[in-house]
């Protein structure tokens, strides 16, 4: 059964900091992209950042180049996503997804609620 766990989410004041964890199951994560995701109330969902199964492969959303990192740990069939300099404009809900490098089957996490706020 194939699942994506996140996890970090939650509530921080402007200029904090969190760490969004994705854990992975039910496929051989080093052969997928990962990517995160956001989709802040009333608007789309949007990419953030991805990592490919190489790990010189990272592309940003370009607002947050300089405030989020993305990275993975194959052996932990994990992905993270470090974020800093927080702002309300970040609030929003984070996904996860997995895309296969090849044939491009995808799973989605169900989320973790970021907020940014006084």
């Amino acid at each position: 059964q194939v699942q994506l766990v996140e996890s970090g989410g939650g509530l921080v004041q402007p200029g904090g900091s969190l760490r969004l964890s994705c854990v992975a199951s039910g496929f051989t994560f080093s052969t997928y992209v990962m990517s995160w995701y956001r989709q802040a109330p009333g608007k789309e969902r949007e990419l953030v950042a991805s990592i490919g199964s190489i790990i010189s492969s990272i592309n940003y959303r370009d607002p947050v180049k300089r405030r989020f990192t993305i990275s993975r740990d194959n052996g932990k069939n994990a992905v993270y996503l470090q974020m800093d300099s927080l702002r309300p404009a970040h609030t929003a809900v984070y996904y996860c997804k997995a895309v296969h490098v090849r044939n491009k089957v995808d799973y989605w996490g169900q989320g973790t609620q970021v907020t940014v706020s006084d």
